[in-house]
């Protein structure tokens, strides 16, 4: 969908909302601002997140909405314990408790996204939540029912194409736009249809955005990375006048500062869902179409591209500038590699219920994707290609005997993951599993309760050039809570995890440009185990709670990139074409961490509003058995906010505060911290006789004070910082 049809769309819906049967009011139920906190991820009976051991967290459609950006590891940033890969405004994955990539399981509506996100950060995440309806997180153990690929937690984007439940009215949806001025053009929006006739549900969706280039605080390069590379002794007393060359690359230096080159996103999405929902079971099918195309800053795939036109006069110089500003306006810069996305994804997902007994519940979902990526060197120049299909699906029965409550298990998954071109540091590799496994819970009238759950995973990967490796895979979790009446609850778990190692870790051979590294894997890592202790306390009153999670995990062969050397032609050397060499290696390791959280609600307070108030604060420690640091490890990290509302306007700020990273991993800087504030305001014109509740005109600020922000977290940290202030502004209708 291109940005001018998502702005015909949008404006085609706010004239139909107008009509009476549109303005219908919804139940309290729908309103956005009472969305329920029951977590649908995971297995076993639906529960709430204040009764659940570990940290789970549901992120409503209207905190996506406020939070979106361009990738969802940037939206998730300000959760507890979430962090995010960030690589520009279109690619990014989120990093939960420090664990990231294959650790982090994403998926969409239950299953895996099937794409090729996890073998490279700048691969985007086939799915970013523009058009989510909720989003939730599971830290830790509690995503073990997924198997230990979800070591480090799951992310479900949960995106509503089917309808288990029929609808309370036959017409509803959502349509939504907004711009931003940190960025050239600055659209994104999406619109979304839910209408049922009888038994039957349709739901459309389609969303899209047009981002270029965004502006920055600053230079690119940090200071840290500027000093390392000695830019200013290497530029004192030249002599510019005899190096004409040299000083064209200093005046080079000196500009790649205030926007971030090369940064640009466009993405469009199409998705339609159909459903049969009947008073004990639901089919359902959805389609969605996605593409985007987005740069890839801080790199250079095209070497040694100024050396090689260095020689060529002025005037035809001066041709190329102007042709290369004429591209960079439509967010492609000559010269500037940037890639090309599509997917096209196919979900069957149906639920019977079984009545009471020992079986409750069947539910099953499978999920056919075919995704494909070109990496540009230059525009009109295709590079390297990234091809990932495959099937996954799950099956789970619901049980109830004796009191415990669970289900019981199978899923299986069967993909390839294919490079073509110079620069493809992987090659085919095809991924088979097959898991089975059980979980169960149960909890006494006086609060005190048990749950536990294993996992077994069959995984082979098998690799046109190395051959096959084959893993058998453990996992399992057991906890025990106790909660009473007066809000408190208290719980603790073990778990014991398993994973394997995936495409990359074992059979990356070759220069991966956009990280600036030479990758090379190891085709003998073993299996990845961890045991994980939680421990949690919360307390829930009328208008105040807090909480708390504590965990600590001993990794045994935890797998990480790390500088190293490898052999061209007989020769150890630690550069191979003026990249340096990282080794995937194994080591035992340790994460220790915690996330705080509390929350006021004040009804009638001071100024006649009511108040709102959310903080939170999360640190994790990862150290190697040698001694040294787990790379890519986020900083102790405080987020804040005050919200009021009026009833017709509502206003609120938010203040996130990150420390220094003084511990960084082997080949890594520190990174300096950073303090961020946001505002927000908003005009509710549903009591206009405009669209349902929820219906609003908002205008925020972001970063206000253009702070530089640089993610610990992120490979190119140093030179691909976050984006600088950036004035917002939209609508959002209900209907």
């Amino acid at each position: 969908m291109t940005p001018r049809i998502l702005r015909r769309t949008v404006a085609a819906t706010l004239l139909a909302s107008a009509s009476p049967f549109a303005i219908a009011q919804q139940s309290d139920n729908d309103d956005p601002a009472k969305l329920s906190t029951i977590i649908v991820t995971g297995v076993g009976p639906q529960r709430d997140t204040d009764e659940m051991i570990g940290n789970a967290s549901a992120v409503t459609r209207d905190d996506i909405v406020e939070n979106l950006q361009g990738s969802l590891g940037n939206t998730l940033d300000t959760e507890p314990g979430v962090s995010t890969t960030h690589f520009g405004q279109a690619a990014s994955r989120p990093v939960l408790r420090g664990l990231g990539a294959e650790r982090v399981l994403v998926l969409t509506n239950g299953i895996g996204v099937i794409d090729a996100s996890a073998a490279s950060p700048d691969h985007q995440v086939a799915g970013d939540g523009i058009d989510a309806e909720k989003i939730e997180i599971l830290r830790g153990p509690a995503a073990l029912a997924y198997g230990g690929q979800a070591i480090g937690g799951v992310v479900n984007v949960i995106d509503g194409l089917i309808a288990e439940e029929l609808p309370e009215r036959n017409f509803s949806g959502e349509a939504y736009g907004a711009f931003n001025s940190v960025n050239d053009r600055g659209e994104e929006g999406a619109v979304k249809t839910k209408i049922a006739s009888g038994p039957f549900v349709f739901t459309f969706s389609s969303s899209g955005r047009d981002f270029g280039d965004y502006d920055i605080p600053g230079f690119a390069e940090s200071s840290a990375l500027r000093a390392s590379e000695g830019h200013h002794e290497e530029h004192e007393g030249e002599d510019h006048a005899e190096d004409a060359h040299g000083e064209h690359e200093g005046e080079a230096h000196e500009e790649a500062r205030d926007t971030l080159e090369n940064s640009f996103v466009e993405t469009g999405s199409l998705a339609a869902g159909l459903s049969w929902v009947g008073e004990e079971a639901f089919l359902g099918v959805a389609v969605r179409r996605q593409t985007s195309k987005y740069g890839l800053p801080g790199h250079d795939h095209a070497h040694g591209h100024e050396e090689e036109h260095a020689g060529e006069d002025h005037e035809h110089e001066e041709e190329g500038h102007e042709h290369e500003h004429e591209d960079h306006a439509h967010g492609e810069e000559e010269g500037s590699p940037f890639i090309d996305l599509e997917q096209t994804r196919i979900d069957v997902r149906g639920g019977l219920d079984l009545g009471a007994g020992p079986l409750t519940r069947l539910a099953a979902n499978l999920s056919f994707a075919d995704y494909e990526h070109t990496e540009f060197e230059a525009i009109g120049e295709p590079g390297t290609v990234y091809e990932s299909d495959g099937a996954e699906g799950r099956i789970e029965l619901g049980t109830d005997i004796a009191g415990f409550e669970g289900a019981l298990g199978v899923q299986v998954l069967d993909k390839t993951l294919d490079a073509f071109g110079e620069e493809a540091f992987i090659t085919k590799t095809d991924t088979k599993s097959t898991g089975i496994f059980a979980y169960q819970t149960r909890e006494w009238d006086g609060g005190f309760g048990i749950e536990g759950g294993i996992r077994y995973d069959a995984t082979e990967l098998d690799n046109v050039n190395f051959g096959t490796r084959e893993f058998d895979l453990f996992s399992g979790s057991a906890g025990v809570h106790q909660h009473w009446d007066n809000g408190w609850f208290v719980g603790s778990q073990v778990s014991l995890t398993e994973r394997a190692p995936n495409e990359s870790e074992l059979f990356a051979d070759g220069a991966h440009l956009a990280t600036s590294q030479y990758e090379v894997g190891n085709t003998s890592l073993d299996k990845e185990r961890g045991v994980n202790i939680e421990g949690t306390v919360r307390w829930r009153g009328d208008n105040f709670g807090f909480g708390a999670n504590i965990f600590h995990a001993e990794f045994d062969g935890f797998i990480y990139l790390a500088p190293g050397t490898t052999t061209v032609n007989g020769v150890a050397v630690d550069e191979v074409d003026e990249l340096p060499v990282f080794l995937f290696t194994q080591e035992d390791a340790s994460f220790t961490g915690s996330e705080i959280y509390a929350d006021y609600r004040l009804d009638n307070g001071p100024l006649g509003a009511d108040w709102e108030a959310e903080a939170s604060v999360d640190f994790v420690e990862a150290e190697l058995d040698s001694g040294g640091n787990v790379p890519l490890t986020p900083p102790l990290t405080f987020n804040t906010s005050l919200d009021g509302d009026w009833g017709m306007i509502s206003a609120g700020a938010s203040v996130t505060v990150a420390g220094d990273q003084d511990d960084p991993g082997a080949g890594e800087l520190p990174t300096e911290g950073y303090t961020t504030l946001d505002v927000r305001t908003a005009l509710d014109v549903s009591n206009w006789g405009i669209g349902s509740p929820g219906t609003e005109l908002f205008l925020e600020a972001r970063n206000v004070t253009d702070e530089e922000v640089r993610y610990a977290t992120s490979v190119l940290k140093d030179s691909v910082p976050a984006p600088g202030r950036n004035i917002r502004g939209g609508v959002r209708l209900v209907f």
